[in-house]
């Protein structure tokens, strides 16, 4: 999954998509959904999610889309777009359902919301983010993809679905055995627009598009807006309006994520292993000494590793810049303030060695990896007594990542973005 820093300036989408435009740098994280007309169910929800203040691509379109508009928001993932669309489509399926007097709940196999996404994980994560808003609220969300037993998902859809999460083929395979049907949707999702642009699976999203034959709002999510994501705003979506959060730092494309439950007599090499598996590791740190001493250690694991931070000499801080940056040095150790508005290509992990202080802290650190289009993996090394704060971390950020309890002797770490966790392995 791929993190963007927290926005700034929202400027205007491709010059290539006409419709309203709506930026504003005076959004910021202390919004709160309750200001942005979220109903008082559906906030106590969030709330016991530990979800109140909305990030800027929440506070910039969720009042549109409670209004009933359609939205095309220009964002990446992780600047927290699950919520932006998942709260007002919760929130609208909510309102049908007490209208039409359904204590029920769901359906079979006719939601009311569906959201489209290019990959199982992310459809997973979506999933994961959702589903316990909408069970708080007495309905009812269902992820189906490909790569999974789909007898197990038509068993699932015939229990009822308010919202549906799915991956278009899968779609589609389930609606040509009838299990699912699009006729009575109300909002369609389009997340990742240009993911699956680029996998080939814009005949799939016009296929389920076409048979929307009712009124519908459309929300669309996409990192551009331009090319075949155009095209598809222009023939499909009603007088839209959009919606940009422009990052202050180079945007992050591509992401993964993954978060270790290590011990303390193990941490160096777990980290050692996993730099073992990467051409450039960056490492964060909380503390000058801390940053001096991990290099130390790892130097001990085979790693050849320097540090950068403040009492170090501006050319020998230079030098490890270079050398990193050439591919000379394989492993950077760095503290946050040091790392401050590092623009660093091709970084292929950042490893928090020690926890973020908050999740924009993990968004900065992050932002380090996944560059110009590049693939990146970010690793959290927790211990036991650490496992909550990720929690927390992840809630903040819309995630729901398995902790994985991982050992330096664990093949997986040679290549830990091959690897996705499941449920099952998590230690909470």
């Amino acid at each position: 999954m791929s993190v963007d820093a927290v926005a700034g300036a929202g400027a205007g989408p491709d010059e290539s998509v006409d419709g309203d435009v709506h930026g504003d740098d005076t959004y910021e994280t202390t919004r709160t959904f309750e200001s942005l007309g979220v109903s008082t169910e559906l906030n106590k929800a969030l709330a016991d999610e530990g979800i109140v203040s909305a990030f800027p691509i929440q506070a910039l379109t969720v009042a549109d889309a409670l209004a009933g508009r359609d939205v095309c928001g220009k964002a990446k993932t992780g600047s927290g777009k699950t919520l932006a669309f998942g709260v007002p489509m919760l929130q609208r399926v909510k309102a049908t359902r007490q209208a039409q007097g359904d204590q029920s709940g769901a359906r079979p196999a006719r939601p009311l919301g569906l959201v489209l996404l290019p990959t199982r994980e992310l459809a997973v994560q979506v999933y994961d983010v959702l589903a316990p808003l909408a069970r708080k609220l007495g309905l009812r969300a269902v992820a189906v993809y490909g790569g999974a037993d789909i007898d197990r998902q038509v068993a699932k859809l015939r229990k009822g679905a308010d919202i549906v999460i799915a991956t278009p083929g899968r779609l589609i395979d389930l609606g040509d055995r009838g299990e699912v049907a699009v006729d009575v949707l109300e909002t369609l999702v389009l997340d990742e627009a240009d993911r699956m642009a680029d996998m080939g699976f814009m005949p799939q999203v016009e296929w389920v598009l076409r048979r929307l034959d009712r009124p519908h709002q459309t929300l669309l999510f996409s990192a551009t807006l331009d090319g075949a994501v155009d095209r598809l705003v222009k023939r499909y979506l009603t007088d839209p309006v959009f919606h940009e959060v422009a990052s202050t730092t180079q945007t992050v494309t591509a992401m993964e994520h993954r978060f270790l439950q290590v011990h303390q007599m193990d941490k160096v090499k777990v980290a050692a292993a996993i730099c073992r598996g990467q051409d450039k590791s960056l490492l964060f740190v909380r503390t000058k000494r801390g940053a001096d001493r991990l290099v130390e250690h790892l130097t001990k694991e085979g790693a050849r590793a320097a540090a950068i931070h403040g009492d170090l000499r501006q050319a020998n801080r230079e030098r490890a810049l270079a050398d990193f940056s050439s591919g000379k040095l394989p492993v950077l150790v760095a503290t946050d303030v040091a790392a401050r508005g590092l623009h660093i290509e091709g970084v292929d992990a950042v490893i928090h060695f020690d926890p973020p202080e908050d999740h924009k802290a993990y968004l900065h650190r992050s932002g380090r990896t996944a560059r110009a289009g590049k693939a990146g993996v970010v690793v959290s090394l927790a211990l036991w007594n650490q496992l909550v704060e990720m929690e927390v971390i992840q809630r903040r950020l819309g995630l729901r990542i398995p902790i994985v309890e991982m050992f330096s002797n664990d093949p997986r770490l040679a290549d830990l973005a091959a690897w996705t966790p499941q449920p099952e392995e998590s230690v909470l």
